[in-house]
């Protein structure tokens, strides 16, 4: 899955102790959730991102990858920070903390999660899902079930936003860390692929580059609106409005649908499985997001996620930790010549 699907691998594989993701949409918690790892994808503006290549400043992060929750929270804890190079981190210091001094086995008690469904209906998918939730009521978590989030359905249009922001900030980019280059804006990008088309688009076309170059400024009133309407839903009205309904300390979901298996002719397919989690409310909003390995559908693994607040690291780390430490779901990865069983295409 990706798009940090190599930091994913790498440590799945033990070929390095930890990674870097970055996430815009899923990017850090996909590719986590089907390599079998642990990542985080903070509250935009914990850590900088000066010098990451942008799509959409409104919710681009970095974030750890890790083998464990342990891992991940001593990263994190080096990667928090507020950054000059950066103005969204201008509350990271004062927000930052020590994440793991949050870990506790027994963390989950007296928790109150709320548990997300009907995104999800595979049954071998949801029978993973109904043992981790009995894991957390037993670890003594109080599990309110199931949980909704109203306006879920209503965010649209966030791939228009990515294009309104792409332009802006690739080209900011250029300014600042490829002053000399002879490419400067988003058109000329496209006119130096379209001039390399032979080498630089042998497979794919550059579609997205071309909408967002007939984007207007930042200014445009469509993309004030747009900002303002998906911030809104997504946070006050959307995680915050149900965490206050329901008096929530976190929200609980299936981090992606099952990895897949290769297929041969077709490729991967892509995604975590493809099934929607309704996760995506997270990046959405710009909050914090942690997925941790829950189990594995024909040896591929799938994660367990829990997201809440703005700058609720401490606190999702506590809740995966204790869930990581009761379940010890993970397990590292065999290394097979080939797959365990017969693959027919269709995830059966």
């Amino acid at each position: 899955s990706g798009s940090s699907s190599g930091s994913g691998v790498a440590v799945a594989a033990s070929s390095c102790a930890a990674a870097i993701g970055t996430e815009t949409s899923g990017s850090i918690i996909s590719p986590a959730s089907a390599c079998g790892v642990v990542g985080v994808k903070p509250t935009v503006g914990l850590i900088s991102r000066a010098g990451v290549i942008p799509i959409a400043h409104s919710q681009d992060t970095a974030g750890p990858m890790t083998r464990t929750v342990a891992d991940a929270a001593a990263l994190l804890t080096v990667l928090a920070g507020s950054d000059p190079a950066d103005e969204a981190t201008a509350e990271a210091d004062a927000r930052k903390s020590d994440y793991t001094r949050a870990l506790d086995a027994d963390g989950l008690r007296g928790a109150r999660l709320g548990v997300l469904r009907g995104m999800n209906t595979e049954p071998r998918l949801l029978a993973l899902y109904d043992a981790a939730i009995a894991v957390l009521r037993q670890r003594g978590a109080e599990i309110v079930d199931p949980v909704t989030i109203a306006t879920q359905q209503q965010l649209t249009g966030g791939s228009d936003l990515f294009q309104y922001e792409f332009k802006a900030d690739l080209e900011r980019y250029l300014a600042e860390w490829a002053p000399t280059a002879s490419v400067r804006n988003l058109d000329d990008l496209i006119a130096f692929n379209r001039r390399e088309a032979a080498r630089e688009m042998p497979y794919f076309q550059q579609e997205t580059f071309e909408a967002s170059a007939r984007r207007g400024p930042l200014t445009t009133q469509e993309y004030v609106e747009l900002k303002e309407r998906l911030q809104r839903q997504s946070r006050a009205e959307g995680i915050d409005a149900t965490m206050d309904t329901n008096r929530l300390d976190a929200l609980v979901a299936v981090s992606a649908g099952a990895a897949r298996h290769i297929d041969l002719v077709s490729g991967d397919g892509g995604g975590g499985g493809g099934a929607p989690s309704g996760t995506g409310i997270a990046a959405t909003a710009g909050y914090p997001h942690v997925t941790v390995p829950m189990g594995y559908i024909h040896g591929l693994p799938v994660g367990l996620s829990f997201f809440g607040r703005a700058w609720s690291e401490a606190a999702l780390l506590k809740f995966a930790f204790a869930y990581e430490q009761a379940s010890r779901a993970r397990h590292a990865p065999a290394f097979a010549a080939t797959a365990a069983i017969p693959w027919d295409g269709r995830g059966a």
